[in-house]
Parts: C-alpha cells; sequence; structure tokens
C-alpha cells in the first residue's frame, strides 16, 4: 500500500501564509520541497521505497470564505487549471449556495520517486544522476549494497565516479585479519592508497558489514575486524633530565610516545616529575635520575600504570581551577602524589602575574586535599590579585629551588 503524506501547512510551521484555504501551486512546491526532498530521512526512505506516494490536501474553500475572498478564489482555480502536468492534480465537483457546482482541485499527488524528481526540476534530476553515477561502480559488486549507498548519501554527495571506482577496487581486497596486527596505513593494498581508506573508512565499514553479513559489527568494527592497530592517540613528550638516564634511553634527549605505550613500558628514572603544560616541560634544567613526562594537558589516564608505584612521582599545573581539577584527577588515581608549586606560597610569591580565568570550574573537585580545596575555594572568590596564574610565569630560580627540594626529600 502506497505511503500517503498529508501535509498542512500548521506542521512546524514550515510554510507561513495570511490565508487559510486554498493552496496554489508555488505554495505545493514549496512544501515538498522543504518536507520531502530537503528532508534527507524522508528522501532517503523514499530511494528506499519505504514511502512512496505524496499527497497534498489543498485547501478547497467552503462556501462563506469563497464569497469572503472570491478574488482568491478565482486565482486559486486557475492557477490549478493552469498547472502542468494535469495528472498530478485531483479534481472534483463541490455544490456551492452562492456559485453552484464548481470544479474544485482538491488534492496533488506524486505517485513515485521519479515524479517526485520531475516535480523537483533540474536540481532533482541533477542529484539522481550524479547518485546514480556515482553508486554503480559500487553496486557491480552487489546491489545488496543499495541501502548502504543511502544511508551514507551525504557521503555518496562527496564522491567522484573516480573515487566511486576506488572504493570498487578497494572492497574486494580487503579480507578478515589481513592487518596481521598493523595500522591501517600498512594494509598491503594494490592500486588504493590506504589514506583514501581511513578518510572513507565509515562507508567501508559498513559496506563491508553488509557484504559480509554483520561481522564487522560482530567483532568490534573495521579494524577489530582487518586485525588492525587504532592509530596512537594523546602523544606525550618525554624528557630525560640527567645524562645518565638520557643514555638508557639511547642516547635521546627528548622524544614522543602515546599514552598507551606509556601505561605498559616503564620509564628508566627513579623520580618522574608530570607537569601539565608543554613550554614549562621543555624549560626544566638539569635533575638527577629523573624524567618529566608532559605535554597531556587534562589528559592523564597513563598515569594508572603499574610501574609508577615503584617511583618517586610528582605532579605540576597551573594554579587555576582548571588545574586543580586535574590534580584532583591525578589524586583519584594517586592519592598520595606530591603536587609541587600549587599552593598558595607560591601564590604569594607570584601574585602580581596571576590573570582572570575565562571560564572556571563551577564545582569543586572531589578528591583535592584539605590545602588544595582551601586553594580552589580562595580563586572562586577573589581572594588573590587574579584567579589564575600560569606555570609558565614562576620565575626559574623558584622553580629550580622547589624541585631541588622535592629530589632530596
Amino acid at each position: 500500500m502506497a505511503d500517503i503524506l498529508f501535509l498542512d501547512l500548521n506542521d512546524n510551521g514550515a510554510i507561513i501564509m495570511s490565508r487559510k484555504w486554498g493552496l496554489l501551486p508555488e505554495d505545493v512546491r514549496a512544501l515538498v520541497l522543504k518536507r520531502e526532498w530537503h528532508n534527507r530521512s524522508r528522501l532517503k526512505q523514499r530511494l528506499l521505497g519505504v514511502l512512496t506516494e505524496v499527497k497534498i490536501g489543498l485547501k478547497p474553500p467552503s462556501g462563506s470564505a469563497v464569497i469572503e475572498d472570491i478574488g482568491h478564489f478565482q486565482t486559486y482555480i486557475a492557477a490549478w487549471r493552469a498547472f502542468t502536468p494535469q495528472a498530478l492534480v485531483v479534481w472534483e465537483n463541490k455544490n456551492y449556495r452562492q456559485l453552484g457546482e464548481q470544479k474544485i482541485a482538491t488534492f496533488f499527488a506524486l505517485n513515485d520517486l521519479p515524479s517526485l524528481i520531475d516535480f523537483v526540476g533540474a536540481e532533482g534530476v541533477k542529484h539522481h544522476q550524479q547518485w546514480l553515477a556515482v553508486m554503480t561502480p559500487i553496486l557491480t559488486l552487489s546491489q545488496q549494497l543499495y541501502p548502504v549507498l543511502v544511508k551514507h548519501l551525504d557521503t555518496v554527495e562527496t564522491l567522484t565516479v573516480d573515487d566511486a571506482q576506488l572504493i570498487a577496487q578497494l572492497l574486494p581486497q580487503l579480507k578478515p585479519g589481513m592487518g596481521q596486527g598493523s595500522y591501517l596505513r600498512a594494509l598491503p593494498l594494490c592500486g588504493v592508497d590506504t589514506k583514501f581508506l581511513e578518510k572513507h573508512h565509515l562507508l567501508v565499514a559498513d559496506l563491508l558489514d553488509c557484504l559480509y553479513d554483520d561481522a564487522l559489527s560482530a567483532q568490534g568494527g573495521l579494524l577489530a575486524w582487518l586485525d588492525c592497530q587504532d592509530n596512537p592517540k594523546g602523544w606525550l613528550t618525554i624528557r630525560p633530565l640527567c645524562q645518565q638516564t638520557a643514555a638508557q634511553m639511547g642516547g635521546l634527549s627528548i622524544l614522543q610516545l602515546p599514552i598507551e605505550t606509556l601505561k605498559t613500558k616503564p620509564l628508566p628514572a627513579q623520580h618522574i616529575l608530570v607537569v601539565e603544560n608543554m613550554q614549562s616541560g621543555l624549560g626544566l634544567g638539569p635533575m638527577d635520575n629523573t624524567i618529566a613526562v608532559f605535554g597531556g594537558g587534562k589528559n592523564i589516564s597513563w598515569m594508572e600504570a603499574d610501574w609508577l608505584q615503584d617511583k618517586k612521582v610528582a605532579y605540576w599545573g597551573d594554579i587555576d581551577t582548571w588545574g586543580l581539577a586535574i590534580l584532583s584527577d591525578v589524586r583519584r588515581r594517586w592519592p598520595n602524589i606530591v603536587a609541587l608549586m600549587m599552593d598558595e606560597t607560591t601564590v604569594f610569591t607570584h601574585q602580581q602575574r596571576m590573570v582572570t580565568e575565562e571560564k572556571p570550574v563551577e564545582t569543586l573537585p572531589e578528591y583535592l586535599n584539605a590545602e588544595e580545596t582551601k586553594l580552589f575555594e580562595q580563586l572562586k572568590t577573589g581572594h588573590f590579585a587574579g584567579s589564575r596564574l600560569e606555570q609558565e610565569r614562576l620565575s626559574p630560580d623558584y622553580i629550580q629551588a622547589t624541585l631541588l627540594e622535592w629530589l632530596l626529600s
């Protein structure tokens, strides 16, 4: 049974008109474009054949309405008599006391998708031709892929025919487990670059899921199905602060590691200094048997690493509500962590360098100790000259003295 849609002016206020009856052809066109062509959800349903006929009530007038606005009644009748093709208009005979029997346009009907495309006009024809041109190379693999392509219609519209041919060339090459633990960019593809695969991985994954009977969904997605590693995320900068430690790291003076690696690979130094910001980490001076880990900002999930239990660990961040919120997150993992230069003494020593924090944290972080909780509340209530003291604004001599005291403690 065909799906029939009765569109009305009051449906979400899409069309605003002063009159309450007698839709004209331009009104109907605006409704069809708004509700059917530019509505992606309904358009996709029509492309899939779930919805077919569109039927719009034209709001024919009552007898009293005709007398009140006979001019619009004449315009209404004339406009629909002149409309082409007439096959889209349903006419009925109605008796009016003042006018007698009149043949009135009562409904507008589009029977199927081709009718909708023709009614939309050049825009509809252009888009439909583009969809067909892009979909055709992929559908040569299997007509069952059509619903997937409709689902990804927005992506399909960004593809060229050459792109579609690359996808058609790519899909047969992708097999379960072929990654053998490598990264996606390392797949041994022929004639298709792996950057293209990475860019269109969502579409490719759904197409493969269709071809392989939902196997990708069952295994957790494209990467799991291919047996590929996810790209490293959350890079941290690692900097040994003495020559002996650098020698244990192959002579490297600085390097970057992803968070997941740092969770499982212990660093050689006995002292681990975690620093919130990159520039503060780069500005550190020499420190015996110490490695600085910095640049992670809010991302301190790597500090769940078990190997840190055998180290002497300290944390240094900005003195503001966000810096203390990060410290709270650190304390959730390591309640006895040593916090450096995040106290009242540091604030009073550098108070003239404080600025205003634009968007402070609203609620008190849960895992701060008593002194840190007091400092948080003081920052919030305007106790100091400002509400934010950046790490970079601390004097180097003050930093070096504080760090040396920590080393010797």
